[in-house]
């Protein structure tokens, strides 16, 4: 269905989304907050624009999309997504690779100074990690977060501007030791909103222990639908895992999201019915779905 919508024309591709998720979608995902949204225009195939993301969304009774790009800020663009499809909210952030400088304060201040405020998250490195490259096995320049067991002068700079500018925090790609080291700065610099990248997804890949440990330390653990899809690879994981996973953590600390947007995956909206009729099935009740797709990526949003 993916290949068959990225050949179609932009009307006619609108068109088929909308009526894929007419009706029973509308119910279900009323009120979803999607803090994972990938889109064009983008340097790697993807299925959907930001303006087709958001009126998709939109249709289908959904809340707010978090736009997200691996290799350039999005406040821009939820700017431009927000003044021109009515009903839907839309909020950016920037990625801390390699192509805005890595590790970079400076990049981060400007994003909290972009108009209207949409610039809300700042991930640490995601595919520039050195994480990332070392568990892919690649040859390439990476962006580095700690050395030593300890976070970099310019990690704890950057920290202190997500606090004093009142952003939320992502962990990235970082490894699970990484991870809970951020997290552990983070709260100390005064973030008050941290959420670990797809948990469980590789290359983050964190045990349940410390799953439970980035928790008790007061940040979100991130659940994606794209983890559960071939395209996950190796690292794929299934619906039992993650109902294990949560129940074990307590939907209170965890947040669905979609990590949805690649030409080879279905449509976010499509891809979120799916999923939450899985989760379903693995015993996780509409309660806990309602904590974690809406009141909790609400609050890490700061728009509750």
């Amino acid at each position: 269905m993916s290949l068959l919508l990225a050949n179609l024309g932009g009307t006619m591709r609108f068109a088929l989304l909308t009526l894929l998720c007419a009706g029973a979608c509308w119910a279900q995902l009323q009120g979803i907050v999607d803090i994972h949204a990938h889109s064009d225009p983008d340097s790697m195939p993807r299925s959907v624009d930001a303006l087709e993301a958001a009126r998709l969304a939109r249709a289908a009774g959904m809340r707010a999309l978090l736009l997200k790009n691996h290799f350039a800020p999005t406040a821009q663009l939820a700017y431009v997504v927000a003044h021109t499809v009515e009903g839907i909210q839309a909020y950016g952030g920037v990625v801390l690779n390699r192509p805005v400088g890595g590790i970079n304060p400076a990049a981060v201040e400007q994003l909290a100074k972009f108009k209207g405020g949409y610039g809300r998250v700042v991930w640490m490195p995601t595919f520039d990690a050195e994480n990332q490259v070392q568990v892919s096995g690649e040859k390439r320049p990476f962006v580095s977060v700690a050395r030593n067991g300890k976070l970099l002068p310019e990690v704890l700079e950057v920290l202190a501007v997500v606090a004093r500018e009142k952003l939320a925090l992502e962990t990235g790609h970082s490894s699970p030791a990484e991870g809970l080291m951020l997290i552990r700065e983070a709260k100390r610099a005064g973030v008050t909103r941290i959420t670990v990248t797809h948990a469980v997804l590789s290359p983050v890949s964190m045990s349940i222990e410390q799953q439970k440990e980035a928790a008790k330390m007061g940040a979100y653990l991130e659940f994606v639908y794209n983890a559960l899809l071939p395209s996950a690879g190796a690292g794929r994981s299934t619906f039992a895992n993650y109902a294990r996973a949560i129940h074990a953590v307590g939907a209170e600390h965890c947040i669905l999201s979609s990590d949805l947007g690649q030409a080879v995956n279905p449509v976010h909206t499509e891809g979120w019915k799916t999923y939450l009729d899985g989760l379903l099935k693995a015993g996780i009740t509409q309660q806990e779905i309602d904590i974690m797709a809406r009141r909790n990526p609400a609050r890490f949003l700061g728009i509750e």
